[in-house]
């Protein structure tokens, strides 16, 4: 038995099998097949010589005119090395006596040479490691390509463990088999967290080389609310966990029966509770928990799902359905926040080094004017319909946001001449996400009709740390006093411009956080919807005066230390009941 910790991101306990898959950094684990499988793990791994080399052969024929030599010789050592039928049977003999899966076989013959290659003083020798790793890279790159499909065709429940995962992959997954996941590398805010606590499937991700030692089929438990992950329990692991697992599914029993109950504290503040969702069906799920309303619809999805991009009615079709399952209350559609995506870097001539410092969110929409101008049409048509709301992502200035208004007017001007109905007094706003509008956010409340903070990036660029990056994982942290003082200085801006102002980052799918947020004045958060009703309990459990004073004690602290042990004791009180206002 192995227990890794990691940072727990979706809350639940998961006890099955492993489906191990492997990472687009091609860093493959070491697995062993049933005897059943290798006939099946050899013609994989026939099949996939022959893609490469057929590959190949493409990227050659396309280079016939090049006159650079070096070209052509790294051409002739591919195919070399591609059609080598010893080469071959050396994987296939290591499949068949070690029952290796065929990417981890490939990797230990490779490796082998490149090893071989590297110890050879003839420099002109020992450069080929490198072209050896390059092969191998690309015959497991057409393995993975087949091995990951093998996740749509599931028959019995399974924790996924890899690498990592990408957003469209993790929303791909079927719950009906996907019970749990669990990843190498990530953060507490990626897109892949957020996907999994969205969908409710329990996660655990930053467990650094989780993926080489789990073979496929072992038991796995996913622990999402502790953070941990254990390899290969004993049956009294097994046994104590799957107790705890029950009594946590009884308490999210308890919670649900919340769902008819309103978001109001103690002294009778009302709070409106909204729901984050990535697609229109997750709406069911913003009800069924108890919420208000949808407060960030992610479109990026439609998008990162197809080959092209998506259609004015495919934009329309989209939130039609949303606002049919939502009835008559209200959806807040976040504008593309496309650029430091892999979707848009891979389609990019020349990808960016930094995407989330680049051409990213309102900034790529005002550089692609005619894909900006489709959404808007969609989402104001879709206005005449439903309580719709719209807010552009990462405004940094009066410039971005004037420039996107008058996008917007064009497209209100162009839908009047053709007779299509859309609600001329649509709320628009922006969402903060950088120290810059933080910082003017009393000039930008005189032109929009309402805030949205995104404390994901907030923070991420407050405290210069990439919130998916593993490596720095510990250093982003939501109560950082830098962090606590803009989300503040926001929410004074906005009561002085009487706008609305709301958090719709992960922050507030916290419920430690909950009595804070409502201290510094927010009354309206959009979180996970999975979390709504343990929001909401906090909440229920409140008064207004003790959370202001909560604030007050908060903001004066000089240490995020000091502001995690003050709310981790008061949140204790606030779960045993012992809170004395």
């Amino acid at each position: 038995m192995e227990i890794y910790k990691g940072i727990g991101v979706s809350q639940g306990v998961s006890i099955y099998r492993a489906a191990v898959i492997d990472a687009e950094d091609y860093r493959i684990p070491k697995r062993v097949v049933p005897k059943r499988e290798i006939a099946n793990e050899v013609k994989r791994l026939r099949k996939a010589f022959l893609d490469a080399t057929q590959e190949m052969n493409t990227l050659q024929s396309s280079q016939a005119d090049a006159s650079d030599g070096h070209i052509k010789d790294i051409f002739a050592v591919h195919l070399h090395f591609l059609r080598d039928r010893t080469l071959r049977k050396n994987i296939t003999d290591i499949i068949s006596e070690k029952q290796y899966s065929a990417e981890y076989a490939v990797s230990v013959v490779m490796r082998d040479i490149a090893r071989h290659f590297n110890h050879t003083p003839d420099r002109y020798i020992s450069e080929r490691a490198n072209d050896i790793f390059d092969i191998e890279k690309r015959i497991v790159r057409h393995l993975i390509g087949d091995k990951r499909e093998d996740l749509k065709h599931l028959t019995a429940p399974v924790v996924v463990i890899a690498r990592d995962l990408t957003p469209t992959e993790t929303a791909s997954f079927d719950k009906t088999y996907i019970k749990g996941l669990a990843t190498d590398a990530g953060g507490r805010t990626s897109h892949t967290a957020i996907v999994a606590r969205s969908m409710g499937i329990p996660a655990v991700v930053a467990l650094g080389d989780l993926s080489q030692h789990v073979t496929q089929g072992d038991m796995i438990i996913v622990d999402g609310n502790r953070g941990t992950v254990i390899v290969d329990p004993d049956e009294e692991t097994i046994k104590e966990y799957r107790s705890y697992a029950a009594e946590f599914l009884n308490n999210e029993i308890l919670l649900n029966e919340l769902a008819e109950l309103p978001a109001v504290t103690t002294d009778f503040e009302p709070i409106e509770l909204l729901g984050n969702i990535e697609f229109p069906e997750e709406s069911t799920m913003v009800l069924q928990r108890g919420g208000d309303g949808v407060g960030l619809y992610r479109t990026e999805f439609l998008f990162l799902d197809v080959s092209e991009e998506p259609s004015e009615e495919d934009h329309f079709n989209a939130y039609m359905k949303a606002i049919e399952l939502m009835g008559n209350r209200s959806i807040t559609i976040r504008t593309v926040d496309l650029g430091a995506d892999k979707f848009t870097q891979a389609r990019s001539g020349e990808p960016e080094r930094n995407p989330f410092l680049g051409l990213r969110s309102i900034r790529y929409c005002l550089q692609h004017v005619p894909m900006f101008k489709a959404q808007l049409r969609a989402i104001l048509r879709a206005s005449a319909f439903g309580k719709v709301k719209m807010m552009f992502p990462l405004i940094t200035s009066m410039v971005e946001l004037r420039q996107a208004k008058w996008i917007v007017a064009d497209v209100k001007e162009d839908l009047e001449e053709q007779g299509i109905a859309f609600d001329e007094n649509m709320p628009v706003g922006i969402m903060i996400e950088t120290p810059a509008s933080a910082l003017i956010a009393d000039d930008l409340a005189q032109e929009v009709d309402f805030f949205s903070i995104g404390t994901n990036d907030l923070i991420q660029y407050t405290l210069a740390v990439d919130r998916v990056n593993e490596r720095v994982a510990s250093l982003y942290n939501p109560m950082h006093p830098a962090v606590l003082q803009l989300l503040s200085s926001v929410a004074k801006s906005a009561k002085r411009a009487k706008i609305d102002v709301s958090i719709c980052g992960e922050m507030a799918s916290e419920p430690e956080v909950t009595p804070l947020l409502l201290g510094m004045g927010f009354r309206t958060l959009s979180l996970a919807p999975p979390m709504i009703p343990e929001v909401k309990k906090v909440i229920r459990s409140v008064s207004v005066e003790y959370c202001r004073r909560m604030a007050r004690k908060v903001l004066a602290f000089d240490t995020e230390s000091q502001t995690v042990n003050f709310i981790r004791e008061e949140f204790r009180k606030i779960n045993e009941g012992k809170l004395t206002e």
